[in-house]
């Protein structure tokens, strides 16, 4: 294999925003932000969905705060008629 064509595998840490979890792999990912967990130097990638917060993963369901869309479109479709009513 050539050693050019291929990216370096770095140590990271996928840190998840919403409940703090860290996740260690090894990627292509850098970032500026770098942590030393067991020794180890870690590129720290911050994530805001992982298996450790989606719902999909957790079972939970989270209420989105769609209210003001809502509003948004009744108040834009409010006089609309379709063709023939």
């Amino acid at each position: 294999m050539k050693t050019e064509t291929h990216p370096n595998n770095n140590l990271v840490c996928f840190e998840d925003l919403n409940t703090g979890k860290r996740f260690l792999s090894a990627s292509t990912m850098t970032s500026e932000k770098k942590d030393t967990i067991n020794g180890e130097e870690y590129y720290v990638v911050a994530c805001s969905i992982t298996s450790d917060s989606h719902p999909f993963y957790t079972g939970e369901k989270r209420l989105v705060d769609t209210a003001g869309r809502i509003d948004k479109f009744n108040q834009r479709y409010a006089n609309f008629r379709r063709p023939g009513q």
